[in-house]
């Protein structure tokens, strides 16, 4: 049954939902700033993905185990995860593959996510380990998405919003067909020599997603230019970046910590062969983290 966990430290507070071990809220001296929800435009708050980042084409692929069949984001996100510690500030949920999971996806694992916070930021950890006896491929990511406008931000609109990178860069992202499958080869730039993206739904509309590679400092800042308000994502390891709001009315922008995404044109339709794929050998275990800072 799907349990509630709250920590806190400081002024932050966080929920964590043992279905799917969802983020569901992220408090700041008691302002919300995690996306809650609404089904109105987009049901969830903050998924875990894995095995996959994305979608595959068709929703299948062909792996040295046999057919991998994984709808969007994997399946991590629909199943119920048990917590194995707990303290004040900080919950590690785990997930273990069983026979149903191997029916979807033919190999052996096991996630913990870790949430926890230090007062001032969150921290959300990932941690691969495989418990099999071949080697495990897979990728993963996060995908919390914040309230648009922030909190105590009166006034502002979505076009009030901007994405304020470490250091000024000429980032170019693929283009993205209805099925989600992502196009390397036809790249559009969006800013050049510049640290900050003026955000719009039309924007995000056009592109369905924008999918940045090698964000400098694996660091980026959601902020509302009038009020100064937003939170700070900061990712070392995850090697892309997803930017996605539901539509062209949603209040809600979602920035998401990737390690791979979604199948693309170019990629040979094997598992293993997929963009930035993790692969451990039995036994190994891998942790990538990354950290939101409301401010």
């Amino acid at each position: 049954m799907s349990q509630l966990t709250t920590i806190s430290s400081g002024d932050l507070t966080a929920t964590v939902d043992s279905m799917g071990a969802q983020l569901m809220s992220l408090t700041c001296a008691g302002a919300e700033y995690l996306w809650q929800g609404d089904p109105k435009f987009w049901p969830r708050r903050a998924p875990v993905l894995f095995p996959i980042v994305g979608c595959l084409k068709n929703d299948e692929a062909m792996s040295a185990q046999g057919p991998v069949c994984l709808k969007r984001h994997g399946i991590a996100r629909t199943r119920e995860h048990s917590i194995v510690e707990r303290s004040e500030s900080s919950v590690t949920f785990q997930l273990d593959s069983d026979e149903a999971t191997r029916e979807l996806y033919p190999f052996d694992f096991r996630l913990n996510m870790t949430y926890s916070t230090d007062g001032t930021s969150l921290a959300q950890r990932f941690a691969v380990t495989n418990t099999g006896d071949v080697d495990l491929p897979f990728t993963l990511g996060g995908h919390p998405a914040f309230n648009v406008p922030m909190p105590g931000a009166a006034g502002e609109a979505f076009d009030d919003y901007a994405l304020v990178f470490a250091k000024a860069w000429s980032p170019s992202v693929p283009a993205i067909d209805e099925k989600g499958i992502h196009d390397f080869g036809r790249m559009t730039q969006l800013m050049e020599d510049s640290r900050e993206l003026a955000l719009s739904h039309e924007l995000i509309d056009r592109h369905a997603t924008l999918v940045f590679h090698d964000v400098p400092q694996s660091r980026v800042a959601l902020v509302g230019k009038r009020s100064n308000h937003g939170v700070e994502l900061e990712f070392p390891g995850f090697d892309y970046l997803g930017v996605w709001t539901a539509s062209t009315e949603s209040p809600f922008i979602a920035v998401e910590p990737w390690h791979g995404c979604a199948s693309a044109y170019d990629e040979s339709g094997r598992f293993e062969d997929k963009r930035s794929t993790i692969t451990l050998a039995p036994g190994e275990r891998a942790e990538l983290a990354f950290t939101v800072t409301p401010f």
